[in-house]
C-alpha cells in the first residue's frame, strides 16, 4: 500500500464551529458527560456575573425530558445588536466568535469587576456544540431572538418592539450527541451546582425545574457561606463559627498590573462532619490552587505556633500537618479578583501568586487574634488536632506492621503453619476448607479430594473481630495466616487507616471458602467467629457468594449393615419411619473422630455434601445480630436471651 506524501498541502485548520465540534475537549475538558456538563456551567456563569453586579437576583434553570437545558436571568440582557466599534453584530461576537466578550477589562472596572465568565469562550463553545440553541433577549425596549443549529445561525437576528416586565436573557440549548458521547446530565448535577452557586452568591435565588420528574427546587443562602457552614455543622461544632472578610490589591509579579482581591472565610471545628471547599469568582475550585495553599499554610503555621506556646508537644514530637487539622475542620473560602489566572478553561483551580500570599497572611492574622481572644476554644482545637495527629501516627505504624505481616506469597520459604494446599491452580475449581483443630485437620485431610480441596485449620477460638481494634486483630497469628491463605487482602474502614485496604477480589485464590466445624456449641461459636472475621475484614466475599458453611450430620443411623445420616431431628424421624428392622442411633462424632470415608460422603463430596451459602441480603440486619451477639451491646444481648433462650434449651433437650 502506497504511503501518502506528507507535504505542504497536508496542513489544514479547523474553521467556524468545527474548531469546537471536532475537538470539544480542548475547550470544555472532555467530549464525554463532563464536557457536556461544562456547557451548562459556562451559560450559568454569565447569568451569575449579571446578578453579582446587581442586575437581577433570580436565576431560573429548567432541565427538559429531551435533555435540553434552559437558563433564564433577569439581568440587563446580553448585547446582541450592531456594534459600531467592531463593525459586526454583538450576537456574532458572543455566540460565534471564540475569545470575544465583555470581560477583558475587569481590572479597569469596566462592565464586570469580579467575573466568573472570563475568556469569551463559554457562550460560543456551548452554541457550537449544540444540536440547537435558542436565545431570547429583552433589552432596551426590544425583544431579540436568535436560532442556531449545529453551530450555524438560521435566520439572523429577529428584533421587535416589546413591552416586557423585566429585562434579561433566556438561553435554551440541547447538547449535540454528534459532539458528546453522553448528554444525559443527571438531575443531581444541576442540584449540586445551583446549591454551590447559591452558597457563594449571598441573596441570589436559584430556581430549578425538572420536567422529567416534575419537581421544583429552590436554593438561596441569605448570609452566603456563613449560612452554609451553619447548615453543614448541624449545631455539632465544638467551636463557634468564625467569619472574616477582607479586600486588598496587589500584583503577581513586580512588572504585572495591580488587581483587586476580595476574600471571605467561614470556618469552625466539628468532630461529626468535616468539609473543605474553595470558590473563586463563584467557580467551585475542585482542585484548589491558591486558596487551598493559603488555608493549609495559615492553619498549620498558627496551630503549630499555639501548640508550642502552650508546651503541648511531647519531647521530640513532630509538628502537626494539615491532615491532622482537616479531620475536624469545616471551612469554606469565597474569593474574588479582577484578574484571575485559572489552571484551564474548566476553572477547577487558580494559581495567582498574590491571592495565595494575601489570603495566607489574612488568615494567619485572624487566627492569631482568635486564639488569643478565645483561649478556651483554642485549647479545644489543639487538643483535638493533637489527638488526630497521634492517632494518625499510631495508625501509620500499625499500617506498616500489618503490610509486613500480610505481604508475601504462600510458598516453600513462606509457608503458613499446618496449611494443606491442593494440586490444581485453576481458581474456579479450588476450594478452601476452614476446619477447627488439628484432629479435624487429620480426618478432613484423609477424606478430601487433594486435587481441588485445601485445608486451613483454626487453632482454638479466634479473636472476636467485631469487638477488637485493628491493632489486636492483626496481632493474631491465626487471623493473619488465614488472610494470607485467602490471598485477597482486607477491607479496612478506619478514619486513619483508609490506605490500609488492600482488598482485591481478583486475587482471591479460591472459588469457595467453606467453614467446617463440629455440630455442637463450640463448633457453632467458632463458625460464628470466623464469619465475624470475614464480615469485618472482607465483607465483599460474602456479598459475592464466596463463603459457605458445610453442614455436618447430627445423627448416624445404622440398620442391616447400612448407614444413614440425618442432619436434623426431622430428617432423623423421616429415616426411622422408613426403616424395616432393628436400628441403632448415635450422635455423630466430632469431625476429628469421623472416618475419612464418612467425611468424604457427608461433608466434602460435591455430589452428596450440603453447603449453605452465606448471603448478605440485609447488611443492616446482619450487622445488628453480629453486634448484638458478639459486640458490646450487653442490654440488647440480655433482652434477646430472655426472649429466645428457651429455643436453645429446647434444642439441648433434643440432643
Amino acid at each position: 500500500m502506497a504511503q501518502k506524501e506528507y507535504g505542504n498541502d497536508s496542513i489544514s485548520s479547523l474553521k467556524g464551529a468545527d474548531r469546537v465540534r471536532l475537538r470539544p475537549a480542548a475547550i470544555l475538558g472532555s467530549d464525554g458527560l463532563e464536557g457536556c456538563q461544562h456547557t451548562f456551567i459556562e451559560i450559568l456563569a454569565n447569568s451569575i456575573d449579571e446578578a453579582r453586579e446587581g442586575f437581577g437576583d433570580v436565576i431560573e434553570v429548567t432541565r427538559f425530558k429531551d435533555r435540553s437545558i434552559e437558563v433564564r436571568d433577569y439581568g440587563r440582557g446580553c448585547p446582541v445588536d450592531y456594534n459600531e466599534k467592531e463593525k459586526r453584530y454583538n450576537w456574532e461576537l458572543v455566540y460565534c466568535e471564540l475569545y470575544a466578550g465583555g470581560k477583558y477589562k475587569t481590572n479597569q472596572g469596566i462592565n464586570y469587576e469580579f467575573s466568573l465568565g472570563l475568556n469569551g469562550l463559554g457562550a460560543c463553545a456551548t452554541q457550537y456544540t449544540s444540536e440547537y440553541m435558542d436565545v431570547t433577549v429583552f433589552k432596551d425596549g426590544y425583544k431579540y431572538e436568535l436560532h442556531f443549529e449545529k453551530g450555524i445561525n438560521i435566520g439572523g437576528l429577529k428584533k421587535e418592539k416589546y413591552d416586557y416586565k423585566h429585562s434579561g436573557t433566556i438561553q435554551k440549548w440541547k447538547p449535540d450527541l454528534d459532539v458528546f458521547t453522553d448528554i444525559n446530565i443527571p438531575l443531581e448535577f444541576f442540584q449540586t451546582v445551583l446549591k454551590k452557586q447559591a452558597v457563594v452568591n449571598a441573596g441570589v435565588k436559584f430556581k430549578l425545574y425538572d420536567e422529567e420528574s416534575n419537581q421544583h427546587f429552590e436554593y438561596i443562602y441569605p448570609k452566603g457561606i456563613v449560612t452554609y457552614v451553619e447548615e453543614i455543622t448541624q449545631g455539632k461544632e465544638f467551636t463557634s463559627i468564625q467569619y472574616y472578610e477582607h479586600q486588598t490589591a496587589g500584583r503577581d509579579r513586580a512588572d504585572k498590573p495591580e488587581y483587586k482581591v476580595k476574600m471571605q472565610i467561614a470556618f469552625c471545628f466539628n468532630n461529626h462532619v468535616n468539609l473543605i471547599e474553595y470558590y473563586h469568582n463563584s467557580s467551585y475550585l475542585e482542585n484548589g490552587g491558591s486558596p487551598e495553599k493559603a488555608v493549609r499554610n495559615a492553619f498549620v503555621s498558627e496551630i503549630d505556633k499555639y501548640i508550642k506556646s502552650e508546651g503541648k508537644y511531647q519531647k521530640d514530637e513532630s509538628k502537626v500537618t494539615f491532615a491532622d487539622i482537616q479531620d475536624s475542620l469545616i471551612i469554606v473560602t469565597n474569593s474574588f479578583s479582577t484578574m484571575t489566572s485559572y489552571e484551564n478553561q474548566t476553572k477547577k483551580a487558580i494559581n495567582n501568586k498574590f491571592i495565595q500570599e494575601a489570603m495566607t497572611e489574612f488568615i494567619k492574622q485572624n487566627l492569631e487574634i482568635y486564639f488569643i481572644e478565645n483561649k478556651a476554644e483554642a485549647d479545644k482545637i489543639i487538643e483535638q488536632v493533637l489527638v488526630n495527629k497521634r492517632s494518625r501516627e499510631m495508625a501509620e505504624k500499625q499500617r506498616i506492621n500489618i503490610r509486613k505481616k500480610l505481604s508475601g506469597n504462600i510458598d516453600i520459604t513462606n509457608r503458613v503453619k499446618k496449611f494443606v494446599d491442593c494440586r490444581t491452580r485453576d481458581i474456579d475449581k479450588r476450594e478452601l476448607y476452614i476446619v477447627e483443630g488439628d484432629s479435624a485437620l487429620g480426618s478432613v485431610k484423609l477424606g478430601r479430594d487433594s486435587e481441588f480441596q485445601a485445608i486451613m485449620p483454626i487453632r482454638g477460638k479466634i479473636l472476636n473481630c467485631l469487638k477488637a481494634d485493628y491493632g489486636r486483630i492483626f496481632k493474631s497469628d491465626v487471623i493473619v495466616d488465614l488472610i494470607k491463605v485467602l490471598g485477597c487482602g482486607v477491607e479496612v474502614k478506619s478514619k486513619f487507616n483508609k490506605d490500609l485496604s488492600t482488598f482485591d477480589l481478583d486475587a482471591l485464590r479460591w472459588s469457595k471458602i467453606i467453614i467446617c466445624t463440629d455440630a455442637d456449641v463450640d463448633g457453632y461459636q467458632i463458625r460464628t467467629l470466623v464469619l465475624a472475621m470475614i464480615y469485618r475484614l472482607m465483607p465483599t466475599l460474602i456479598k459475592e457468594g464466596k463463603v459457605f458453611i458445610a453442614e455436618s450430620p447430627l445423627f448416624e443411623i445404622n440398620c442391616k449393615n447400612k448407614t444413614y445420616f440425618a442432619y436434623n431431628e426431622r430428617e432423623k424421624n423421616e429415616i426411622i419411619s422408613k426403616l424395616d428392622g432393628k436400628y441403632t442411633i448415635q450422635r455423630s462424632k466430632g469431625l476429628g473422630e469421623n472416618e475419612p470415608e464418612m467425611m468424604w460422603q457427608t461433608t466434602m463430596n460435591p455430589e452428596t455434601r450440603r453447603l449453605i451459602k452465606v448471603v448478605m441480603e440485609d447488611v443492616e440486619r446482619t450487622n445488628y445480630y453480629f453486634d448484638m451477639l458478639l459486640g458490646d451491646n450487653l442490654d440488647e444481648r440480655k433482652r434477646h436471651i430472655e426472649e429466645n433462650g428457651h429455643l436453645f434449651m429446647d434444642h439441648l433437650d433434643l440432643m
